[in-house]
């Protein structure tokens, strides 16, 4: 098998692994008649309750519209409610409620079954060095899209003319 270079591999690899954590997690989750989408919902107001929709939209980078929909849902299925903000009328905040509190400690057993079927035949401390070095990847990629990519010191040091 030839010799390929990190360009060609580096993406297309972490893409793929991406879309097929993605699929195992949506087959997953279906065994709790949840798609991912909701699931991301649910795990992000767990985090931090009474979150305005619009604020969730920005954090799972989704159209409100598309928001609206799952909270729709959720809403229907009693996970979830939606209350007054106090200061705007305009404003809807998010809420768990009670009856999603098993179903939050289901999900986070599922989380660690896709994670240890992710990370099988991978030592512990080889799988918290991939996770390090991811972040530092996640952190380089912010970095370059806010423009204070690292600087090339041997471009510095390059005689300007003009």
């Amino acid at each position: 098998m030839p010799d390929r270079s990190i360009e060609s591999d580096f993406l297309f690899t972490l893409f793929e692994v991406q879309r097929l954590l993605r699929l195992f997690a949506d087959k997953q989750a279906s065994r709790y008649g949840l798609n991912r989408a909701q699931w991301a919902v649910l795990a992000k107001l767990e985090r931090t309750e009474g979150l305005k929709q619009a604020d969730v939209a920005e954090l799972m980078e989704m159209q409100p519209i598309t928001l609206t929909r799952l909270i729709d849902k959720l809403c229907k299925a009693g996970l979830i409610e939606r209350r007054g903000d106090d200061t705007d009328r305009r404003i809807n905040r998010l809420y768990l409620t009670r009856a999603a509190r098993p179903l939050l400690a289901q999900l986070a057993a599922l989380r660690g079954e896709i994670t240890q079927a992710a990370l099988a035949d991978i030592a512990i401390a080889d799988a918290r060095r991939l996770i390090e070095q991811l972040q530092t990847v996640k952190d380089n990629v912010r970095n370059a899209l806010q423009g204070v990519g690292h600087i090339d010191n041997s471009k510095a040091k390059e005689q300007r003319y003009g």
